[in-house]
């Protein structure tokens, strides 16, 4: 068993992440979201899927992007739909 570094639950079914040259350990993807996952700079919310990058800035969407920065990220365009 190990012991989630969030919510401090000691789980027998825990596991591991490792980025960046670290090792984490979560009871629970929500637990590892709370942790990992980068914030919007514009909205707030959790970036879960690819989001956008710009100048070292993370939005959840071009949109959110191009709200926080009209002028650096009005290149910025969130994928047309296949």
């Amino acid at each position: 068993m190990a012991t989630c570094e969030v919510c401090g639950n000691d789980y027998a079914m825990s596991f591991e992440v490792h980025a960046q040259g670290s090792v984490h350990t979560f009871d629970s993807f929500e637990c590892a979201i709370t942790r990992m996952a980068p914030i919007c700079e514009h909205c707030e919310c959790r970036v879960l899927g690819h989001g956008v990058e710009v100048d070292r800035h993370w939005y959840c969407s071009a949109h959110c992007a191009r709200a926080a920065d009209p002028e650096g990220a009005r290149h910025i365009h969130d994928a047309a739909p296949v």
